[in-house]
């Protein structure tokens, strides 16, 4: 059966050792505090001080470190020229103009224009209105400049992060130990709170675009990387094959016979490099990106919500635009123009032309069409910002009863039986449930990374981190489930709550900020409001994805036998989807800590607010010590949930149940 399929000599699992074993591990909490005081705060003297050691290196390669011809400050001053460089270049198309050579700026009107043509020939006329409507929408609502900020930083790092990506993917596919050491680094760089990272990128890069192009560049390529080694893995054996056959080399194998085949799922390792880069925009804008992020991370500061979410909606569409392009040019099945005039035979770039010398000549000739006319643009920001004023007045007193409520009687005693947990046997618990999932090496790792952050003196900061992580992923399942259930069968509800989560998902983090600070003030419930908001769309998503991916032999089987339409839901679909629920579950846990860390704005204690708090003070080793505790709290709960999702597929027989964690 397909249990076999699982590791040698893995355990069985048992309620009943479960059972036991949680029984043990709660009468240890309750009674062992008097009999062993160090298994419940571990001892100053235990602590390793990581924090001045990642400081010290971090010191030691802006000061010291050289390797023969150049040092390591050498080498972060050639890296920020080099993207420099071609940053002025598309900047001063966009934005900025040259002043000193009379030049402006492409205007308005051609920037969309191009964007139009190069939707026309990515996926026809549709395709082109919908990117010019994108762009107009930004134009429309007076965000024109600070977008031409965003496009020239994403411009320079999406070309950077797929190519980088995909030089580094295919590397690890022909050289297997080079994959295997790079597996770990890609986890700690998806896994790792964005801002412990950008206090060494300030101090080796600066304060400015470069230093926030390379943090969208460590955050945006891993995927790229992960999805390059998939898809080159995939490409059948068939197709391998027959390059061989045919005499290929092998630069001609890899680029003629194995790119082309996987071409598709590169474009999708593509696409997630341009949201993840426009995800960083707020981010980066706090190291001198500028641009919407700048926006939005203002009206965060002023709580002006309407300001905000325009400001968000414009990333959206404009993430909209890049997205939709992208897919088109991923379809294009290029082939060599033949027949005609030059002109025939290119009229896209005839077009381009065209676009951009007409419209510069206007711009020349009459600077006020550079700019969008501030007559012609519109603003809701008064309206959203009022309506949000009246909620806060006309029901503060229901939502400071709930707020309350919960709080007193739900979280804040979880919060207590939580940080009164002994250390050690929370890593005994977790290091048990790794072995019995998937043996000795999951153990080994659930146990050691669970030490490993009681060593660093912050396992208070860690078990905040995993009661507000543990609510908001709660309350996300619970509101996913059900709207995933009632999706997953009806077509026209889920074509609308795809629409929605897909605006979700691209809204910046921020914005879910804002409603949240001003309906609740600051503090740990307005901190686990604005986490499910942004958690809740894998919990959807899997589920729906889960549930439509059932056999339609298996629910046919079940109608034959007579069961209900209750039955077969239950029964038969929810079961056999439970294994992509339990991966839904999974992402949903990642999203909710990666939001933990913005979360810090609003007076949370958490590993998030020592993120912030070394951001603040450029303390790179407490940043990076405080990341890396959020980083293996993540990989503990992916390891273990995708334990137990093999393990469910292998008792269901569904393919692929014997495979490993998933990246």
């Amino acid at each position: 059966m397909a249990e076999a399929a699982l590791p040698a000599r893995l355990p069985r699992l048992g309620a009943a050792t479960w059972i036991v074993a949680l029984a043990v591990f709660l009468a240890f909490a309750v009674l062992g505090a008097a009999a062993f005081p160090w298994a419940f705060e571990m001892p100053r003297a235990w602590h390793v001080p990581f924090a001045a050691w990642f400081g010290g290196f971090v010191k030691w390669l802006l000061n010291d470190a050289s390797f023969g011809l150049f040092t390591f400050a050498g080498l972060t001053r050639f890296i920020a020229a080099a993207l420099e460089l071609p940053y002025r270049i598309v900047l001063g198309i966009l934005s900025t103009g040259w002043p000193a050579a009379g030049l402006p700026p492409l205007p308005w009107f051609g920037v969309i224009g191009l964007a139009g043509v190069l939707g026309h020939r990515a996926g026809g006329w549709p395709l082109a209105a919908l990117v010019a409507a994108c762009l107009g929408f930004i134009a429309l609502f007076g965000f024109w400049d600070s977008a031409m900020l965003t496009l020239a930083s994403i411009v320079i790092a999406v070309p950077i992060g797929i190519a980088g990506g995909l030089a580094l993917g295919l590397l690890a596919h022909r050289v297997p130990w080079f994959a295997r050491a790079i597996a770990p680094v890609l986890d700690l760089m998806q896994t790792i709170p964005v801002f412990a990272y950008l206090v060494p990128i300030l101090i080796l890069f600066g304060f400015g675009p470069v230093a926030a192009i390379v943090a969208t560049l460590t955050y945006a390529m891993p995927p790229m990387v992960r999805v390059t080694m998939l898809a080159l893995a995939r490409v059948p054996a068939e197709i391998v094959d027959l390059g061989r056959m045919v005499g290929c080399s092998r630069r001609q194998m890899t680029w003629r016979v194995m790119v082309p085949a996987a071409r598709d799922a590169l474009m999708v390792g593509a696409n997630q490099v341009i949201m993840l880069s426009l995800n960083m925009v707020i981010i980066a804008s706090m190291i001198g990106a500028g641009g919407l992020g700048f926006d939005v991370l203002s009206a965060l500061r002023r709580l002006d919500f309407g300001a905000g979410l325009e400001a968000g909606f414009s990333i959206v569409a404009l993430a909209i635009a890049l997205d939709r392009l992208g897919q088109g040019l991923a379809r294009l099945r290029s082939a060599p123009p033949t027949g005609g005039s030059w002109a025939a035979r290119h009229p896209h770039l005839l077009a381009g032309l065209a676009v951009v010398l007409l419209s510069g000549a206007a711009a020349l000739a009459w600077p006020g069409a550079r700019a969008f006319p501030e007559a012609w643009q519109l603003s809701t920001g008064d309206f959203w910002s009022r309506v949000m004023r009246e909620i806060n007045v006309t029901y503060f007193d229901t939502l400071e009863a709930i707020k309350t409520t919960l709080l007193v009687n739900v979280m804040i005693p979880v919060k207590r039986f939580l940080l009164g947990l002994p250390w050690l046997g929370v890593a005994a618990l977790l290091a048990f449930a790794g072995w019995r999932l998937r043996g000795a090496g999951l153990a080994a790792l659930a146990g050691g990374l669970t030490v490993l952050i009681a060593l660093t003196g912050l396992w208070e900061q860690a078990m905040t981190t995993v009661y507000l992580c543990g609510f908001a992923v709660a309350f996300a399942m619970l509101i996913g489930l059900p709207i995933g259930i009632l999706a997953a069968e009806r077509d026209w509800l889920w074509s609308g709550v795809r629409a929605v989560i897909d605006t979700l998902q691209t809204l910046p983090s921020f914005v879910y900020l804002m409603p949240a600070v001003m309906l609740f003030r600051v503090g740990d419930f307005t901190a686990m409001l604005a986490v499910i908001a942004f958690a809740v769309v894998p919990a959807i998503r899997y589920t729906v994805l889960g549930l439509r991916g059932v056999d339609p032999r298996i629910v046919e089987a079940g109608r034959a036998m007579g069961c209900t339409r209750r039955q077969i839901l239950w029964r038969i679909r929810f079961r056999l989807a439970m294994p992509e629920i339990m991966l839904g579950l999974n992402q949903t846990i990642m999203f909710a800590l990666s939001m933990l860390v913005i979360t810090a704005l609003v007076g949370t204690r958490d590993l998030g607010q020592e993120v912030y708090i070394a951001l603040t003070k450029a303390d790179a080793g407490r940043g990076l010590v405080a990341g890396l505790n959020v980083a293996f709290i993540a990989i503990i709960a992916d390891r273990l949930i995708q334990a137990g999702a093999a393990r469910m597929r292998a008792r269901l027989g569904l393919e692929g149940a014997a495979s490993g964690p998933a990246a």
